[in-house]
């Protein structure tokens, strides 16, 4: 469906011109959809809709995402859709969503965390039950300074990110090395790839600074939100990394692409890092962290503190700078549909048991 809000008669009869990719869609089984949280109810629907006139000639009958199954995976207590239009709707009010009514199962084996004081503040904060011990444990953590040269520091705005990150960076000695992305393909779809890419078009690095691996490379030793230091560069120019496990890393470019099978419609290259001094809560979101320093005092939108403090793995590696009141809220319609969705989640597991 593009980037595009809405989808039209116009828009699905080019979509069914286009051989290979109706071909695919026709064929597939399962419709996997991470980082469901994310995704308003409008552009669900458009999903819905494309799925429904393609798979039509096939089941020659109407059904919800024509006929795939559709796996939901993510966590609506993360941050909001983000949408121009102010009453954003959540995936799950979507008509398509109802229509469908997918069987609500939740994930209880924790992988990030493995602290169970920190577990517990984390659970009760997602159940809104947050009671003066939790508020004393986050107050405790104001103040606190890391041990540690690499803490990525989290902020609310993108001026304070990008403030920390220039300071950092020209408190170093010597010239920066520059890395400009190159981009090749359908212009829309190339404005889609920059704007989800961690890696700033224009990166400029030098030896001893802070970055973060912006994708998995699980081949290369690296993952989305690996923290290291720039050590060197190679003799090609390219930044050698020395992560916080101590493995050295050559942060070769790479390319983050749209493909109709076979052939790509559009790409973007660039060396695979961002400074990590500082970055957004938005895009932290989906990280690990092993410390971060965390200012939450001008938080504005509701899931931004839980998305912040959940990135760190333990207690102990959270610094909070401070927090408003906002930082602790959950969205309204979330704590709602999560009562639902756990109500639902018992119920199946009750029957398939």
């Amino acid at each position: 469906i593009g980037i595009k809000n809405d989808i039209s008669a116009y828009d699905i009869e080019m979509i069914l011109s286009r051989e290979k990719t109706a071909k695919r869609i026709i064929d597939a089984k399962v419709l996997i959809i991470d980082e469901i949280s994310m995704l308003d109810a409008a552009t669900l629907n458009s999903v819905d809709r494309v799925l429904r006139s393609l798979r039509r000639s096939v089941l020659m009958e109407e059904r919800p995402f024509g006929g795939l199954q559709v796996i939901f995976v993510g966590d609506f207590f993360q941050l909001p859709p983000i949408s121009k239009n102010q009453d954003t709707k959540f995936a799950f009010e979507s008509e398509a969503w109802k229509e469908a009514n997918p069987v609500a199962c939740y994930l209880n084996e924790q992988h990030r965390q493995d602290d169970g004081e920190f577990l517990e503040l984390l659970s009760a904060w997602r159940h809104g039950d947050l009671d003066t011990m939790h508020y004393e444990i986050l107050e405790a953590r104001i103040g606190k300074v890391p041990t540690k040269s690499v803490a990525t520091r989290l902020y609310t705005h993108n001026a304070n990110v990008d403030r920390v990150n220039a300071d950092a960076l020209a408190g170093i000695e010597g010239s920066p090395r520059t890395f400009r992305m190159s981009s090749h393909g359908v212009r829309a779809l190339v404005d889609t790839l920059k704007a989800q890419c961690l890696s700033p078009e224009v990166l400029e690095l030098k030896e001893g600074a802070a970055v973060m691996f912006t994708r998995n490379n699980f081949e290369a030793g690296y993952v989305n939100g690996t923290l290291g230091e720039v050590m060197s560069f190679s003799p090609l120019g390219v930044p050698i990394v020395k992560t916080r496990g101590g493995k050295m890393i050559a942060a070769e470019q790479q390319e983050w692409a749209i493909q109709d099978g076979n052939k790509i419609l559009a790409k973007v290259t660039q060396v695979p890092l961002r400074l990590a001094w500082a970055i957004t809560v938005h895009k932290s979101q989906g990280m690990s962290l092993d410390a971060a320093v965390i200012d939450l005092s001008q938080a504005f939108e509701y899931g931004q503190g839980y998305v912040a403090v959940s990135r760190v793995r333990t207690l102990s590696g959270l610094f909070l700078e401070g927090f408003n009141q906002r930082a602790l809220e959950l969205h309204p319609k979330v704590a709602a549909a999560d009562r639902h969705f756990r109500n639902y989640s018992t119920a199946a597991r009750k029957k398939f048991a």
